[in-house]
């Protein structure tokens, strides 16, 4: 099984172009993913660690997701290769995303009165399935 769950933040805007053989739209970008563990007396690291969303999960990510901004992504691990113009060979090991959600906490001045994808996201291109029911109320939520 080849799954991956990270949350994160953006390092840059996502990064939008189209393949040249089907005008196939993919985005890419990086999440800055802290670590669980601190030792003491250093701070905090991340792993910095590239994404990549095709068709409408990347028509998603490049409308809605900017630098600075927490977002959860649900994919799987990649390695590919290559040889440039000088031969030499490079490897990349980047997530193909399959879900993206936003995963910022409510900001101060919204409203009160918002739904659950307003709140912590929405799937792109899936959904979460008819069997699952959100309250539009806040007073349930423990922040």
């Amino acid at each position: 099984m080849n799954k991956v769950i990270l949350m994160g933040r953006l390092t840059r805007d996502p990064e939008t172009r189209y393949t040249q053989t089907n005008n196939t739209l993919v985005a890419s970008f990086s999440l800055a993913v802290n670590r669980r563990f601190v030792r003491q007396g250093e701070e905090r690291q991340a792993d910095f660690i590239n994404i990549v969303a095709w068709s409408k999960t990347g028509e998603f990510c490049s409308k809605y997701f900017k630098k600075g901004q927490q977002v959860g992504i649900v994919g799987r691990l990649q390695t590919r290769t290559w040889d440039d113009d000088q031969g030499t060979k490079h490897y990349v090991t980047e997530v193909v995303a399959e879900e993206a959600y936003f995963a910022d906490s409510k900001r101060d001045g919204e409203g009160a009165n918002t739904s659950f994808e307003n709140n912590f996201g929405t799937t792109a291109p899936g959904n979460m399935g008819s069997d699952f029911e959100v309250s539009s109320s806040t007073d349930d939520l423990p922040f």
